[in-house]
Order: C-alpha cells, then structure tokens, then sequence
C-alpha cells in the first residue's frame, strides 16, 4: 500500500476535520442553535460520580433514594448534566477561548434513564481585549419531551477576524 501522504511538513496544509473558524464577527445576537439528543445511562452516572468522588446518598445509593428521598429514585449529579448538556454544545473552534461561567441553575431533578438535549443562544457580545471581544451565550438543558432542566450563561473570548475595526471600542 502506498502513503498517499508521506511528507509531513505538508500535512498543515490540509484542512482540519471537525472544526469552526468563528470570530467575534461571526456571532449574530439572538441566533439558537439545538444539539442532538442523548439518554443518561446508569453506568455512565455512576462512573462520573466515582471519578469526582461524589457519592451522596441521592445519586449512588438505590435503597435511600427510594425509601428515604424526596424523589423515589436516585438523580444524576448536576455536574454531570451541567458537563453532558454543554458537552452536547462543544465545538472546535480555534478563535474562541472559554472566560467562565455565570447563573449556573440546576432547575429540575434529571433521573437515570431521563433523554436531554441543549439549546444555545448568542445573548451579547463586546469589544474586550485588542485582539479579542466578549461573547456571551445561554445554555438550557431540557429533559425529553422539554422541560427546562439547567441553565447557564457561558463567557468566551472570540478573536476578531479584523482587530483594527474595534480598537476604538475597547475600554481602557
């Protein structure tokens, strides 16, 4: 079998698979966006909770979730739905950077079995940095068939594709 590519220093030049090219610009306020579906397995929740040593009595144990909690069952941990539901959302792209998060509200029980999905909105954006705006965009994690579960408000950096039209614009 030949190498139909053997010169590595060729190999920046082919484009990469899977990933955006955003800039600041690019960002249109308002704008949603919808991830696929995915259902919580328990085999997943629980190994989350194992690797984040979180084995509160609602999330690992069958016999008091069902007998002495308040919801019957166990629950996913938030922090696994809050990682799943923007995990949905993740993208590639190599001009936008993340700032943090803010109004992180785990709003609903999500139960093992339960199938989520995201919806993305662009809220604002700001000139910030010389070479970088600010972006901010909701999270919402719904449970099938739609019940708002989590939100959140993510802050990224996105690099402008033309730094010299927003230097005015920069507070110093």
């Amino acid at each position: 079998m030949k190498n139909p590519n053997p010169d590595p220093a060729k190999h920046k030049e082919i484009p990469l698979f899977h990933t955006e090219d955003w800039h600041f610009e690019d960002f249109v306020i308002g704008e949603r966006m919808r991830s696929i579906r995915r259902t919580i397995s328990e085999g997943e929740s629980m190994a989350f909770n194992a690797l984040v040593m979180d084995m509160h009595p609602y999330v690992a144990d069958e016999v008091f979730a069902t007998e002495e909690g308040i919801f019957g069952r166990r629950i996913v941990a938030g922090a696994f739905v809050f990682s799943l539901g923007l995990g949905l959302m993740a993208h590639n792209c190599v001009h936008t950077f993340s700032y943090g998060y803010d109004r992180l509200r785990f709003i609903k029980p999500v139960f093992i079995g339960d199938t989520i999905y995201t919806i993305r909105t662009n809220l604002e954006k700001a000139p910030k940095y010389p070479d970088m705006g600010l972006v901010r965009v909701s999270y919402e994690v719904f449970k099938h068939p739609g019940e708002l579960v989590l939100y959140c408000e993510h802050l990224q950096t996105a690099k402008y594709n033309d730094p010299a039209a927003f230097q005015n614009a920069i507070a110093r």
